[in-house]
């Protein structure tokens, strides 16, 4: 499909991008920044790290017209010829069983490895490392529900707060920086995940579901590996990038006015072309998550 000289000419071509924790059907997806963000890149490579779509909170009554616009700009990659990766996480793991599914340039894995530059990077969403996930799911669960009513909150607060002349607050980040456990379960976390790699021979480990977006070197008894953590798009709007051999951390609210600036007005899609672009990839995605 030709692509409008001026929207090609706008976009950030990138070697990897890696994008987490979407949480797609619910509402605190912050969708229409992460569309802009989208539509301001052209990636070699894309992969979705997990809690792309909420399965848990997946309802046929709240879908978004947003939300829907990120999936079809997911599948114009797509059908670009761009590999696109999604790899499973807990809010979507009843994806899972259809892990291996290859639909053209789409690909349903639990993990991928790439080779970057020479150095390994092993990508996943992390949650198998969540001891609580393993045991005690309905509390896991129990506690999204709780999370999401936070970030409600935390909007209304937000638009209280900017209305009164001051900044953005993150309700969740205060109370996670502010308990001991949380930031030890961080901390251990990271420790896990890049130990793991090191002992495995990979240079970079890579995963989201903490939300909590990093990019640190790590010393391990087996050598010393790069961690990194795409971040979210509920609260912190991150991705992390690889380009000319370096990763980045791309934070959206520090190029919030100049991808404000750059958004193409919006053109009428010719009918029957989005479902047209990847109808493979999407029905069999689309049929997975429906309750």
């Amino acid at each position: 499909m030709s692509r409008p000289d001026g929207e090609a000419a706008r976009r950030r071509r990138v070697e990897l991008v890696v994008l987490s924790d979407l949480h797609l059907g619910t509402v605190g997806c912050q969708a229409k920044p992460l569309l802009r963000y989208l539509k301001s890149i052209e990636p070699r490579t894309l992969v979705l790290n997990g809690d792309i779509i909420d399965c848990w909170q997946f309802s046929r009554w709240y879908w978004p017209k947003g939300h829907m616009k990120v999936v079809k700009r997911i599948l114009k990659t797509v059908a670009s010829g761009t590999p696109v990766y999604y790899v499973t996480g807990n809010h979507d793991e009843m994806l899972r069983r259809f892990a291996e599914l290859h639909l053209g340039d789409f690909h349903l894995v639990n993990k991928v490895v790439l080779d970057l530059d020479g150095r390994r990077a092993w990508i996943f969403h992390g949650d198998l490392f969540d001891v609580v996930m393993q045991h005690s799911r309905w509390l896991v669960k129990l506690g999204a529900l709780g999370y999401d009513l936070l970030i409600l909150i935390n909007r209304v607060a937000n638009w209280l707060s900017e209305r009164a002349g001051r900044g953005r607050i993150s309700l969740s980040k205060r109370i996670k920086d502010g308990v001991k456990r949380a930031v030890a379960f961080i901390g251990d976390f990271e420790r896990t995940a890049a130990s793991l790699a090191a002992e495995n021979g990979y240079g970079y480990v890579v995963c989201g579901h903490i939300h909590q977006p990093a990019i640190k070197t790590v010393a391990t008894d087996r050598g010393t590996v790069t961690y990194l953590n795409s971040g979210d798009w509920v609260e912190n709007l991150t991705a992390l990038e690889y380009d000319r051999g370096r990763w980045t951390l791309f934070r959206y609210r520090d190029h919030e006015q100049e991808l404000e600036r750059q958004e193409p007005r919006e053109e009428a899609e010719p009918e029957g072309e989005a479902e047209s672009l990847s109808l493979p990839a999407a029905a069999a995605l689309l049929q997975m998550v429906r309750p």
